[in-house]
């Protein structure tokens, strides 16, 4: 049995290799934009004929490398097949953050601990963030189509990894434990001897409700200054977020031990259904990491 997770792995690069990227990731998501608007009037959503009404354009007017033009034209097939079969309306999809689909061995690769990434200049090389990223190098998983994505002055690639898992024995499984995820209360487990565990979320929510009454504030003032501080408030919320998902992962795995079949709530759609909560309480509801929270469970 595969199992999948994706890392984000923040990287270093020197001020004129970000300028590089930057040009990249505009050029990039121009591209994307320009196959968009030709899959719309046109509604062709095959690769090869895209690829003879496409890359010609791509390689003249944006500057992309054969592989480049390449991605731009996979990427822009997934976002509209994705939007068909989640049953939304044709309209015309629009790419506004700057992003660039990566190929592995062909876009990015790992050269002497060094990421290596394809660019409109060439490849480059940069240095990586190797804090809690170590197991993903042992060999044992493989590098998918990850995305390189720039948000608040930093740059980070977003990997799917993938390893092969031993197939669960039903035989072999000690104990089923059910893990509902919430605001009030974090986690809630239900084991198979009907004892349930609760991971209180209270002094959590308080701290999410301070963040939330700082970001608000800020927003307010509207300043140059309060932007900056907004960005560095947002950071430091998500790495306190991932700590705190971690810590229950981990409190969870140890109590229960080995052989320990977790059974998680079905989270798809999460985002639809709070349409009918009241916009107040919304945000508690959807701010949470509770995909990183599967991933962490499924990993550990």
């Amino acid at each position: 049995m595969d199992m999948t997770l994706t890392a984000k792995i923040k990287i270093y690069p020197t001020a004129e290799q970000a300028e590089v990227l930057k040009a990249t990731l505009s050029a990039y998501r121009q591209a994307c934009n320009a196959v968009s608007v030709v899959i719309f009037d046109t509604k062709v959503l095959a690769q090869a004929k895209l690829h003879d009404m496409t890359y010609r354009l791509l390689r003249s007017n944006y500057a992309l490398r054969s592989q480049m033009a390449q991605s731009v034209i996979k990427t822009v097939i997934a976002r509209y097949r994705s939007l068909k079969s989640n049953g939304h309306e044709w309209t015309l999809v629009r790419f506004k953050k700057p992003e660039y689909d990566l190929v592995w061995n062909r876009d990015y690769s790992i050269v002497q601990g060094l990421f290596s990434v394809n660019t409109l200049e060439g490849r480059i090389k940069v240095p990586f963030e190797p804090k809690g990223m170590e197991q993903y190098f042992d060999g044992s998983w493989t590098f998918g189509t990850a995305k390189l994505v720039y948000k608040h002055n930093q740059f980070f690639l977003h990997i799917p990894m993938t390893k092969t898992i031993p197939t669960v024995d039903e035989h072999n499984i000690r104990q089923v434990v059910g893990v509902d995820v919430g605001v009030n209360f974090l986690a809630t487990a239900y084991d198979s001897q009907g004892k349930t565990t609760f991971f209180n979320g209270r002094k959590i929510k308080h701290m999410r409700a301070k963040y939330k009454r700082m970001r608000k504030t800020l927003q307010q003032k509207g300043t140059a200054s309060a932007r900056r501080k907004l960005k560095t408030i947002g950071q430091r919320e998500n790495r306190w977020m991932t700590d705190v998902n971690h810590a229950v992962t981990k409190a969870l795995v140890r109590q229960y031990g080995e052989r320990t079949l977790f059974v998680l709530e079905d989270l798809t759609g999460i985002r639809e259904k709070t349409e009918r909560v009241r916009i107040h309480d919304r945000y508690e509801t959807v701010s949470w990491a509770f995909y990183q929270f599967r991933q962490m469970l499924e990993y550990k």
